[in-house]
């Protein structure tokens, strides 16, 4: 008997999820293709990618719902690698990045998520947004003698008007009726109006043909020595990072939406596990993808169904099923894809700019332009940096201290907050070792130490108190911060 936990990962509502992966799978497509392009390989081994990634992360991973694939972030990252050393060395460095990906779900670090704030959680969301909004513009140029130039006259206005229709059918049809998908209504209604209307529009197989066969497996053709691991590892080490990070943040936003929560560690491993794989098998490199996920989850993608159908249907799509898909013009997975970057941007976040603190609106606008204008790693480093110094300026002027001169002779200092980098020089300042009587308590009690800095602090009163010929005596220290104190071997009298 299948048991409870297994049935609700596979088959809640089992129409619902294969209709939600079929059109999944009809979006991802386009941006494997694209993404392949824009790394200068084959399309196929997007779609290879795609296929593996996709299905591997669905069956294994710890995020039911969400869709990974061959991501642009990675695509990227790889431009440089496969222009200075070929196709091989961008396999072998897919693998090593698969491999420092599933050390680090091992290692059991997927919690280190939770460090992101959710500031940058928004500008992630919005920034990613933008990037998907904006890279639909790129369907609106032709490959002419001159170069790319944009569409003119009929074309344009052709696809514009199907990228409209196809926008409109997946804004109204939820009113109507909710049994299907919106988006793939969108993609097969605009499709057999295109083909029978013999509309002069561009379809996916401008874009590239996908018919192939079956991925083989080979092992990267690079000599096995610390020279290929000194070209290829930064490269690994980068799209593990990137990988990680957009994979970790669509798993957090995945988990707001469906009001469940996964396994990042397990997804962490499964990732890495399914690049490796993606690599020997000849595809490219891949993470979770917010637009994929967004559309299957709006479709009602809740399970690993979704995702197995999605990837097992890219599959077909290269074996079989190549010359009906090359005909779906591309203004209806433009007119998905715009209506995704909608549903995406987190809206709310710009009527609240105004109603939170400043450094957290700075964070919200400073991630979301950084992803737009570098990349997604840069952005997420920078949103988190810009808080934790924030936090960290915060606590540095929660630093206080009471003062109580009741006993004759004796001055007690009673300081309040957390002893670290930023606060030791407030801190310092509250003691006046020059007025201050022949003998000094220090009273910790509500004082919290908490690095090298808090030590060295700590080191500096008893060196300025000794000096104006006074006795510094420590009390009620707690016994993290005594021990942290004795390991340092500074000297304190506790009483």
């Amino acid at each position: 008997m299948i048991n409870t936990t297994f049935r609700d990962e596979w088959f809640p509502n089992v129409q619902k999820n294969l209709l939600a992966g079929l059109t999944t799978s009809f979006a991802l497509v386009p941006e494997c293709i694209a993404f392949a392009l824009v790394a200068q390989l084959n399309p196929l081994m997007g779609l290879y990618g795609a296929f593996i990634i996709c299905a591997f992360t669905a069956i294994f991973g710890g995020r039911p719902g969400m869709i990974s694939g061959a991501a642009g972030s990675m695509a990227v990252v790889i431009v440089a690698l496969v222009a200075r050393h070929g196709v091989q060395y961008l396999l072998a460095t897919v693998v090593l990045s698969g491999i420092i990906m599933a050390l680090f779900g091992l290692l059991r670090l997927g919690k280190l998520i939770r460090m992101v704030p959710h500031p940058v959680m928004l500008g992630f969301v919005n920034g990613l947004a933008i990037v998907i909004a904006l890279s639909q513009f790129e369907h609106f140029r032709q490959s002419t003698p001159q170069g790319a130039t944009w569409l003119q006259g009929t074309p344009l206005y052709v696809m514009g008007a199907l990228v409209v229709l196809t926008m409109a059918i997946v804004y109204v049809l939820p009113r109507v009726t909710k049994a299907v998908p919106p988006a793939l209504v969108a993609i097969l209604g605009v499709g057999v109006l295109s083909h029978f209307l013999h509309l002069p529009t561009r379809t996916l197989g401008d874009l590239a043909h996908i018919a192939g066969g079956l991925p083989a497996l080979h092992w990267p053709a690079v000599p096995l020595d610390m020279a290929t691991l000194h070209i290829i590892f930064p490269y690994a080490a980068l799209m593990a990072m990137v990988g990680l990070l957009e994979t970790l943040l669509t798993f957090n936003l995945t988990d707001e939406m469906t009001e469940t929560r996964g396994q990042p560690n397990r997804e962490c491993i499964a990732l890495g596990a399914s690049n490796v794989v993606s690599g020997l098998f000849g595809g490219m490199g891949g993470c979770a993808m917010i637009g994929q996920t967004m559309i299957n989850l709006s479709s009602g993608g809740r399970s690993r169904l979704s995702g197995v159908t999605a990837g097992v249907m890219i599959l077909l799509f290269i074996l079989f099923l190549s010359p009906l898909i090359e005909r779906i013009p591309l203004a209806a997975l433009v007119g998905v894809m715009f209506v995704v970057a909608q549903q995406t941007f987190a809206w709310g976040s710009l009527r609240v700019l105004g109603k939170v603190p400043l450094q957290d609106a700075l964070v919200i606008v400073a991630v979301t332009v950084i992803t737009v204008f570098t990349d997604l790693a840069m952005a997420v480093l920078c949103g988190i940096v810009i808080a934790a110094l924030n936090f960290a300026w915060q606590h540095a002027r929660d630093m206080r201290a009471d003062i109580d001169d009741g006993r004759s002779g004796v001055r007690v200092y009673l300081p309040h907050g957390t002893l670290f980098f930023a606060s030791t020089t407030h801190f310092l300042e509250l003691f006046q070792a020059a007025t201050d009587p022949a003998r000094v308590i220090l009273d910790c009690r509500h004082l919290h130490m908490a690095d090298h800095s808090a030590i060295a602090a700590i080191e500096a009163l008893y060196e300025r108190y000794d000096k104006a010929g006074k006795h510094l005596q420590v009390t009620q220290l707690s016994a993290r911060s005594q021990a942290l104190l004795l390991r340092a071997g500074v000297d304190v009298s506790v009483a």
